[in-house]
């Protein structure tokens, strides 16, 4: 027979609590995850504009794609290396690659700026980011891992923790009837 009262439950056996660390619910922290997802933002915009009118960044004005310069043909072409390089010199430079391409880092750009459509912006950047990634295979500075990755990871955490709603239209966007009744567009 036990001695153990039976709504004993040793502390060790117990469940980890669910709620997270205060922290977390802190202004700061909110600010910090907008601060992320902001420049995370920029960094898509930026790729965007750049390559659309020729900023002389990293797209000479004369390589602009609105004077009619291929934004994926320089990159696929002559940047690729690794197992998948011949899939991807492929389509270099091809319409609707460009399309693709472009109206990806403008969407993702928009919305990870304003705050809206988190979920469908961090799975379309995660998608564009591993594609990046594995067209460059094996990275140059890692046999595994590179910032492609680590923004993919990024952008799924800034989706999970809510990071629209601090400064940007989340709070908003999430209240309109179309984003309530379909959770994606959240």
């Amino acid at each position: 027979m036990s001695a153990i009262s039976p709504g004993y439950r040793p502390t060790h056996l117990t469940a980890p609590t669910t709620q997270p660390p205060a922290e977390m619910g802190t202004t700061a922290f909110r600010y910090v995850l907008a601060a992320i997802r902001l420049s995370l933002g920029w960094i898509f915009l930026w790729a965007f504009l750049d390559k659309v009118l020729g900023l002389g960044h990293e797209t000479a004005a004369k390589d602009a794609w609105l004077g009619g310069g291929s934004p994926t043909l320089g990159f696929l072409k002559l940047g690729t290396k690794g197992p998948l390089a011949d899939v991807y010199q492929s389509f270099a430079g091809a319409a609707w690659a460009d399309w693709l391409f472009m109206l990806g880092l403008a969407a993702i750009g928009v919305a990870l700026m304003a705050g809206v459509a988190m979920r469908l912006a961090a799975g379309a950047g995660v998608v564009l980011l591993v594609l990046m990634w594995s067209a460059v295979l094996p990275p140059a500075n890692n046999p595994f891992l590179d910032e492609h990755l680590i923004y993919a990871l990024t952008l799924v955490a800034i989706t999970m923790a809510g990071a629209g709603r601090t400064p940007g239209l989340g709070r908003r966007w999430e209240q309109l009837p179309v984003v309530r009744s379909h959770s994606i567009l959240r």
